[in-house]
């Protein structure tokens, strides 16, 4: 089964992005454990893409999908902002204490723990970036 979503790449369509999560997750059987790590994920990624994607205030969209696999969910992002690969990007040192680390990174970090996998590939001018995760519930 499959579930979409598209919002405007705007900070005010997370509250949209949050109710499909939630009736997505009803409707997929995904315990609320589950749901909880996806909205914090969901949350990270999506306002990666509303705040680093985009020059200027070009608006657009960002195209959400849910597949249920077997026992695996699988969401696809996709967008037409700036080609930019949250996997290449290094691990912040988090032994450093907050004061003597670098501002940023820890979102992506975040979304690489919680996730089983995630890729991303540059097609046709669009970012594609998945997560995978195994449905253990």
């Amino acid at each position: 089964m499959q579930k979409t979503l598209r919002i405007k790449n705007d900070i005010h369509e997370l509250s949209m992005m949050n109710e499909f999560l939630e009736e997505a997750g009803e409707e997929l059987g995904l315990s609320t454990a589950f749901m909880m790590s996806l909205n914090l994920v969901m949350e990270e990624a999506v306002s990666n893409i509303i705040f680093y994607a985009y020059k200027g205030d070009v608006e657009d969209a960002v195209d959400i999908s849910l597949v249920r696999e077997g026992g695996e969910l699988i969401v696809t992002l996709i967008d037409h902002g700036i080609a930019f690969d949250p996997t290449l990007r290094k691990d912040p040192d988090i032994t450093l204490s907050a004061e003597d680390r670098p501002i940023g990174g820890l979102g992506i970090f975040l979304i690489k723990k919680i996730m089983d996998e995630v890729s991303y590939q540059r097609v046709d001018e669009r970012n594609v970036f998945i997560m995978k995760k195994k449905i253990t519930e």
